[in-house]
């Protein structure tokens, strides 16, 4: 599957160094800090992300999926998404939602990171499915995302165990464009810094985009 998230040779040198951090760590501590299931004996932790089941080596780090409906697996394919996990796996921890949902603004630091957050994925996400509504409709139902009563459309994806977000579009007409707004649960904030919540932005979208592909 062709995602396309830029291969930037930039994203090596922090692969390696959360890699080398998350292969000194005991596994049994993971797994405690962040709730994903440890299997001893074969030395995998198995992983929810955007709906599929993949499982994790340790300490090589090799991620293979279960094979789902979707047939789209970022976190085996994707660097970034690759990143986002092992650094979730180093030195990340689960935390408890409150059930409210936060604008990037009002993450700590989103003010200041609003801008480059608003082109990487609001407007990348109003432009591609703000005049597609049909198509973003069935790109959520094969992700497994739970339809909202906000904007024109919007759904509830569950990013991974226990952090949602929510992507909600208003149509575009002939005197204004398509909009958008993305939503993190609160926990986001909590586990996060704001420029996690872009690339987890980020990732929903190539995820969609080739979800689409996929469908068409």
């Amino acid at each position: 599957m062709d995602f396309d998230y830029a291969k930037d040779s930039k994203e090596q040198r922090p692969y390696e160094y959360y890699l080398k951090t998350y292969q000194e760590i005991d596994p049994k501590e993971i797994s405690e800090r962040t709730g994903f299931f440890y299997d001893e004996e074969k030395k995998v932790f198995t992983v929810v992300f955007m709906g599929s089941t993949y499982e994790i080596s340790f300490p090589d780090y090799k991620i293979s999926h279960k094979e789902d409906e979707k047939g789209v697996y970022p976190l085996e394919e994707a660097m970034n998404a690759k990143i986002f996990m092992v650094r979730y796996l180093s030195e990340k921890a689960k935390a408890p939602s409150s059930g409210k949902f936060l604008t990037y603004r009002e993450v700590p630091w989103g003010e200041v990171y609003f801008r480059q957050f608003q082109g990487r994925c609001l407007m990348r996400l109003a432009f591609s499915y703000g005049n597609k509504l049909e198509a973003f409709k069935k790109v959520m139902t094969a992700m497994g995302a739970k339809p909202l009563e906000q904007g024109d459309c919007a759904f509830e994806l569950e990013f991974m165990e226990g952090f949602f977000i929510r992507l909600i579009l208003w149509e575009g007409d002939d005197e204004f464009p398509p909009s958008s707004q993305i939503l993190f649960s609160d926990n986001f904030a909590v586990t996060f810094a704001a420029e996690d919540l872009a690339v987890a932005g980020d990732i929903c979208i190539n995820m969609m985009k080739a979800v689409e592909r996929k469908l068409s």
